[in-house]
């Protein structure tokens, strides 16, 4: 699998004026007027890959709760002659209610079928975590809570070896249902037991990785395994996570090196993550600032301007389950030291 099928190390900038065209293009046909933010996103998403780059990565999941949008949007692309299946490369993930291997393999059709394709080029494991089987005619998606409208509402954990629903993973590329299969919010302990026993290779990691969280040993180990590596949330912004108070943008080193090179924070962050080997994803649902997010291969950062970012650590995570499941869900689970 190619790096630059996630997010090209390089780009074309004079294709760039071409995004005012297709923005005017998307409103005409109604396409930035979706249901949700996220549907807005992923639609628009689509044509500025296509038109900027000719090749596109769109991050789903079954617990975000809009991939019949998401489906909707890739079908009018391709009905407009906009993009071929073939151009995109589209994720999806394993919910942490499917991970008992007689239930894999549903979960995944059920992504497809609300996609409306055959198959996807990724498939990861959202969580290392395990909990209880909610029927997709009980609620889908069926998120955290076994059962929501109890008195004191609960997650369910069971115990399921990773080894078997990786088995069932592996049965998935056998059927041609997904072309590749991964990992999301593992640790290295976890990436190494699944490494030591899969048949088929993890194709990649998918990690919370920012400046306040940069995780250089675990990056390190999954690069040196020729695991791609995809970087989530690279703004490190808190506000995604119920914390508006922390942002990588407003440090006075980001603002120092957005002037230097006469870009924007935004970019600034994005392109530290992209000089670490990642693809970064970031997500917006203002046009001008997804323009802006694409246009981060203009300028490289040196060496020491890539040390005064890594200064930024804190060993910060915002997406840790040990916080919110407990806060949240009323139970304690941690898959992090």
């Amino acid at each position: 699998m190619e790096k630059n099928l996630f997010l090209p190390l390089d780009m074309d900038v004079g294709k760039y004026r071409q995004i005012r065209v297709l923005i005017s293009f998307m409103k005409q046909f109604g396409w930035v007027t979706g249901k949700s933010l996220c549907s807005m996103y992923y639609v628009n998403c689509i044509f500025y890959w296509k038109l900027i780059f000719s090749y596109w990565h769109l991050d789903c999941a079954s617990d975000y709760g809009n991939e019949k949008e998401v489906g909707q949007g890739i079908k009018k692309a391709i009905d407009a002659g906009l993009v071929c299946r073939q151009d995109l490369w589209i994720t999806s993930k394993l919910w942490n209610t499917y991970h008992e291997p007689q239930y894999v393999k549903a979960a995944c059709q059920k992504s497809l079928e609300d996609l409306g394709l055959t198959y996807l080029d990724l498939y990861l494991i959202h969580f290392p975590i395990s909990l209880k089987f909610v029927p997709f005619e009980t609620r889908y998606p069926p998120e955290w809570f076994h059962d929501p409208n109890t008195e004191n509402p609960r997650m369910e954990l069971i115990d399921v070896p990773v080894q078997d629903t990786w088995k069932a993973m592996e049965s998935l590329v056998q059927d041609g249902l997904v072309n590749h299969i991964g990992l999301s919010n593992f640790n290295a302990s976890g990436l190494r037991d699944v490494w030591s026993y899969a048949k088929v290779k993890p194709s990649v990691l998918h990690i919370e990785l920012h400046p306040y969280l940069q995780q250089w040993r675990l990056l390190r180990y999954a690069q040196s395994l020729g695991l791609h590596v995809t970087a989530y949330s690279p703004m490190g912004h808190g506000a995604s996570y119920f914390n508006d108070s922390i942002a990588a943008i407003r440090e006075p080193i980001v603002k120092e090196l957005a002037q230097k090179h006469g870009v924007s924070e935004a970019q600034i962050v994005l392109r530290f993550g992209n000089q670490r080997g990642c693809s970064v994803i970031p997500k917006s649902n203002h046009l001008e600032r997804i323009e802006q997010n694409l246009n981060i291969f203009g300028f490289d950062m040196t060496t020491e301007e890539m040390e005064k970012m890594k200064s930024l650590d804190r060993h910060l995570r915002f997406n840790d389950p040990a916080i919110y499941c407990e806060k949240f869900f009323n139970t304690f689970c941690t898959i992090f030291d």
